[in-house]
């Protein structure tokens, strides 16, 4: 039986609605808080259920039915809206996202993503931008001094940190002479070589910008709890304060998924042409998407666990001084070297020698440099004299 392309599309849509709060729900939040617990030498939650296994329904249960309660001279109509306008543009961006490749279900080759527009990352970036303006209407609206500073430093990150994303985005374009999402990783395919790479410079960009986009540790600023009380959603409580946190981990996920994508081939195998691990060809293409988008989800709940909270001006400073004009120079770097090169395959060849080779070199002066600054604190401790 052979359904339309329309029905999979809806039945799609349902799938993406209803799982992703369900993983958000009882699968990352356990395991950050369970992970986070383990580096912080603590439990973590272990009462509710097996192993504490049942944790995310306690706070859904507990989220739901608490009281929802409004400021009186808070802007209310702003102040209601705000937690949907951080969560709908969300769950709208996983739309584009390719979670794998064309399957067989009966007669049907059902695509596994919604839809492949030829400006999937154009909208990405655009749908995303959206949901960080439900943070400052919220702050905005609650009538509360924490709260505005929070929604004034969340507006600060956007316009800060979205140009060296997008900066970051243009180099893969470059190499991929595409901007849709699923064209991108076919690219990365016929190449027999993921954009990480060659595009090395441009994945640590738009990664650092997309954890500052996310308000995560080390950018967490609009909610900073020894600071605002708790930033832009310190008058929230029940299901708007849900619907905010949801928004907060699903931005998680889409950056995830877009950066595997974009730089790790997103469902490809690692090194399909090496013989000797052609038996990972085995595993199917989504779950190797989700295993890399795991990867970075972990990165995530790393930052939270041991990284200290930037300051505000050391948060300017990095996104103007210095994401900005190294995403610039690293564009011109990619043009020119694929115009160099007659084939588009030996151009980025020869960007990623250059690029890991500056990486080790990187490494190389930190270590020095770290050597150095050790033997200059040995040097000022004064010697002890024996009597």
């Amino acid at each position: 039986m052979t359904l339309s392309p329309l029905f999979w599309t809806y039945v799609k849509v349902v799938l993406l609605v209803a799982t992703v709060p369900a993983i958000v729900g009882f699968v990352i939040v356990l395991a950050e808080r369970r992970i986070m617990g383990f580096m912080q030498a603590r439990l973590g939650p272990n009462r509710v259920g097996p192993q504490g296994v049942l944790q995310g329904l306690a706070d859904l249960v507990k989220l739901v039915t608490k009281e929802d309660i409004t400021p009186a001279k808070a802007e209310k109509a702003v102040h209601f809206l705000a937690p949907v306008l951080a969560v709908i543009p969300a769950l709208t961006a996983l739309a584009v996202i390719p979670f794998g490749p064309p399957v067989r279900i009966g007669k049907n080759m059902i695509p596994l993503w919604v839809a492949d527009i030829n400006i999937g990352l154009l909208f990405l970036l655009a749908i995303t931008s959206i949901g960080v303006y439900g943070i400052i209407l919220g702050g905005w609206s609650s009538n509360n001094k924490y709260s505005l500073l929070g929604g004034l430093r969340s507006a600060a990150q956007l316009v800060s940190y979205e140009v060296p994303m997008g900066l970051a985005l243009v180099s893969v374009l470059l190499m991929s002479r595409s901007l849709s999402l699923v064209e991108i990783v076919r690219r990365q395919e016929a190449t027999h070589l993921w954009f990480f790479f060659p595009g090395m410079i441009a994945f640590f960009i738009y990664f650092v910008a997309g954890v500052a986009e996310t308000n995560r540790n080390p950018f967490d600023l609009p909610e900073a709890e020894s600071e605002l009380v708790s930033g832009f959603n310190t008058e929230y409580s029940g299901v708007k304060f849900a619907f905010f946190f949801l928004g907060e981990y699903t931005a998680m996920i889409i950056i995830s998924c877009v950066a595997v994508t974009v730089f790790f081939g997103g469902w490809l195998q690692p090194f399909p042409h090496v013989k000797a691990l052609q038996f990972l060809g085995l595993v199917p293409g989504a779950v190797w998407f989700l295993l890399k988008v795991g990867g970075f989800i972990f990165a995530y709940i790393w930052f939270r666990s041991t990284f200290p909270r930037y300051r505000f001006d050391q948060l300017m400073a990095l996104g103007w001084k210095w994401l900005i004009p190294i995403s610039l120079a690293n564009i011109l770097v990619v043009a020119f070297a694929i115009l160099l090169f007659p084939g588009r395959t030996t151009g980025l060849v020869w960007l990623s020698w250059a690029f890991s080779g500056v990486f080790v070199v990187m490494y190389l002066l930190a270590k020095l440099r770290q050597k150095l600054a050790k033997r200059d604190r040995l040097a000022a401790v004064p010697q002890t004299v024996e009597s």
